[in-house]
């Protein structure tokens, strides 16, 4: 599956917002993983967010490269 991000035309009915094509479920679990960063964000009183945001990024894309 492709990621697809919002594109500010959401809809609740049905399963999947016919705005992105995203379920409803992975549309709540990512704005969930978003708050849960930011809340760690907030906790540590980082001065450059940005900096942790880009550093768990490139984390996350090595880690994937390797097998589950």
């Amino acid at each position: 599956m492709k990621y697809q991000p919002c594109i500010d035309k959401c809809t609740s009915e049905g399963t999947h917002c016919e705005g992105c094509g995203r379920s409803h479920q992975e549309i709540t679990d990512t704005k969930k993983l978003v708050s849960s960063v930011v809340e760690f964000i907030r906790e540590h009183e980082y001065e450059n967010p940005e900096d942790f945001v880009e550093r768990i990024s490139k984390s996350i894309l090595k880690k994937l490269q390797k097998p589950a």
